[in-house]
């Protein structure tokens, strides 16, 4: 079982071997959604399902949503649902990938532990170590799946709202880590939200500082080491992940399990539900 990462030998390997296994893909421009079709659609790993972070892994009708933001978690139930109207069920093993450093597939690696499956490990290196190790790949309409039974199960990670939060804000046994890149961070642009800056006291660790310049992760060893100065004494446990709306967060979650230091909270709604929360204070710098 494969839990954090997986190499394209290591799922080449699994499919040869005939164990179950669901891949998605869940490649994404967060800039130009109109793209993530497309890119399924040209090219992905052979046998891949579709994962659309609009459609599929966010929810943004009033109710049914966990949080808010721009990108609010589907509840847990619907996910769920989602999954077994692709075939998937409990006794799979999943691999989900991108072609962007696993800035957005993450996002459901993260949802699936949180529906309590352990199974689920992200490619490292996405579709092209794929690519660099000969894999198969396919292209045009997505197949049609038999429909499978998909069970919650006790949640493996933990979630926070916008409450909780704001009440342990400035408090140290919460660490609040920012994922976005530093200018977005300190406040001088901001792109995608209607305020600039950032929880007050929150740390900032881009999470694009946890690749090595060909999309694979840093060695753990490496990981821990610069994770370590990012925390500067502060309790690994503490730590409370966000980003614009709770999706390249994670790349920051993960990096520091494989680092030996997690699990770690996320803030799903992040600086996008943080800055539209009426009474919340921002900071700038």
């Amino acid at each position: 079982m494969y839990t954090l990462l997986i190499t394209a030998p290591q799922l080449q390997a699994l499919q040869a071997q005939g164990t179950p296994c669901a891949v998605l893909d869940c490649s994404f421009d967060l800039m130009k959604p109109e793209l993530a079709e497309g890119f399924f659609a040209t090219e992905r790993i052979a046998g891949a399902l579709p994962a659309h972070l609009d459609k599929d892994l966010s929810n943004h009708s009033p109710g049914q949503a966990v949080n808010g933001g721009r990108h609010p978690l589907p509840q847990r139930e619907a996910v769920a649902q989602w999954l077994g109207s692709l075939g998937i069920h409990n006794g799979m093993q999943i691999v989900v990938y991108d072609r962007h450093k696993s800035a957005y597939c993450g996002r459901l690696w993260w949802m699936l532990k949180w529906l309590g499956h352990d199974a689920v490990a992200v490619l490292d290196g996405g579709l092209q170590a794929w690519k660099d190790a000969q894999g198969a790949l396919d292209s045009g309409a997505a197949p049609t799946p038999q429909p499978a039974p998909f069970d919650l199960k006790t949640p493996l990670r933990q979630l926070l709202l916008t409450e909780a939060v704001a009440q342990n804000l400035g408090r140290p046994q919460q660490t609040i880590v920012d994922a976005r890149a530093a200018a977005r961070y300190r406040g001088d642009m901001e792109p995608l939200d209607p305020v600039a800056g950032h929880i007050p006291g929150a740390l900032n660790r881009p999470f694009t500082d946890n690749f090595t310049e060909d999309g694979r992760f840093k060695s753990p060893e490496r990981l821990k080491a610069e994770w370590t100065d990012v925390l500067a004494g502060r309790p690994a446990h503490s730590v409370v992940h966000h980003c614009g709306s709770g999706v390249t967060a994670v790349p920051n979650v993960l990096a520091m399990e494989l680092a030996g230091l997690g699990p770690t909270a996320l803030y799903a709604g992040s600086w996008s539900e943080w800055c539209r929360t009426p009474g919340l204070p921002c900071a700038k710098g």
